[in-house]
């Protein structure tokens, strides 16, 4: 567990440092992002060119999207990890802003049912990504501020927890019940790190729990994704109908796959097969092989993530700490979910695949947490320099 007694803030940075990036997350975060693109155009091609006349419509404005990304990411890099801590509170405001103002008729897009989405000119804004983010900046600072409070008193725990059941309550009304289930989930992993009581996760965790078989319970929709996720076959033309078409694709893959640009399933047999189902497309095309090598890539990114987490906690640096672990179990809970989906082995939720599926909020947002990433990384590499560490024992002394 974490102890925090001595001050948390970032040691200074000279402003003619140079930028020191993590080479093998940048490495990975390409290699995903750039081979997203390709399968995206594949996955893409044929309801691009029958929704808008133009096969690679979704792609381009995937590519814009995470172009405008990487330039907000690389803007992170040079902005001072002091910067996020001091401003907590207000990501706390604009996150629960940006859940309200979605609900409110005619700012909120609708699509299959749900409002999720803002309209921003040309870009639709899905308003639980930019307020995962926020929950979780804030978060990392309340577990710095409080943190002998949460490991001690259960009333330090319950407060983030307030925060969490109104953040979900509002997922809920869009309704995006996969979004909420990522953000509990992921607020829970960074209150274990930072040391909570497993008691007091006991008592909340089931409570989530029967909170979600009531959820579940009384939406027809809901169930009926269960217990079609439970038995596709039993009515593979409605209910089933979505899954056993993925299933399909991942099982004509075989060991290597059709070929790049040669799958069937995404000629308008398999529903979304650009966005939350792209895996299947993948997996068609690519094969057993091929499924291993994303996977073994995710596996890859959560690994550093994580390991920059736990450098800067032996760093005693545990805003970051906290950050890198909410960030690294954000984007690795949504992968497990997804191909969880795409695999039939957890019920459809509707979310993407991270730096893969065609969602440019997602892209943005992504690329954005990365871009803190790599300021962490930084910063931790120039606090470690013998002449930075020499300044911060001098100041230890005063």
């Amino acid at each position: 567990m974490m102890n925090i007694e001595s001050a948390t803030m970032p040691f200074p940075v000279q402003l003619r440092t140079p930028i020191r990036v993590d080479p093998v997350l940048l490495a990975i975060v390409t290699t995903l992002l750039l081979g997203g693109l390709v399968i995206l155009a594949s996955a893409s091609i044929s309801i691009s060119d029958k929704t808008a006349n133009d096969p690679f419509f979704y792609v381009s404005r995937q590519a814009i999207a995470a172009l405008l990304g990487c330039t907000a990411g690389f803007a992170c890099l040079f902005v001072p990890i002091r910067f996020w801590v001091n401003i907590g509170p207000l990501m706390l405001l604009i996150a629960f802003a940006l859940l309200l103002v979605v609900l409110v008729p005619g700012v909120g897009y609708s699509a299959n049912g749900s409002t999720r989405w803002i309209r921003l000119g040309v870009l639709n804004l899905q308003a639980s990504d930019p307020a995962r983010l926020c929950l979780m900046i804030y978060l990392a600072g309340y577990l710095v501020r409080q943190n002998k409070s949460i490991r001690e008193q259960f009333t330090g725990f319950l407060k983030p927890i307030v925060v969490l059941v109104i953040a979900s309550s509002l997922l809920l009304l869009e309704p995006d019940f996969g979004a909420a289930i990522v953000l509990v989930a992921t607020a829970f992993a960074m209150m274990f790190v930072a040391g909570a009581r497993f008691r007091d996760f006991t008592v909340f965790a089931g409570l989530a729990l029967i909170a979600a078989a009531l959820l579940v319970m009384t939406k027809e929709y809901r169930l009926e994704r269960l217990t079609g996720f439970m038995d596709p076959w039993a009515d593979p033309f409605d209910s089933g109908f979505q899954l056993t078409q993925s299933l399909i694709a991942i099982g004509r893959g075989e060991w290597f796959g059709v070929g790049l640009g040669d799958g069937v399933q995404k000629l308008f047999y398999l529903p979304d097969a650009h966005t939350d189902f792209v895996f299947a497309v993948f997996a068609e095309e690519f094969g057993l092989l091929g499924s291993f090598v994303l996977i073994s890539l995710f596996a890859a990114l959560l690994w550093r993530i994580f390991r920059i987490g736990i450098h800067a906690a032996k760093a005693e640096r545990f805003f970051e700490a906290y950050l890198a672990i909410g960030i690294g179990t954000w984007i690795g809970l949504q992968a497990f979910i997804n191909l969880g989906v795409n695999m039939g082995l957890l019920p459809t939720k509707g979310l993407t695949l991270p730096l893969i599926s065609y969602g440019r909020s997602s892209m943005i947002i992504a690329m954005v947490s990365i871009g803190i990433l790599f300021r962490i990384h930084h910063e931790q590499q120039v606090a470690a320099r013998p002449a930075n560490r020499r300044k911060s024992v001098r100041r230890a002394k005063r």
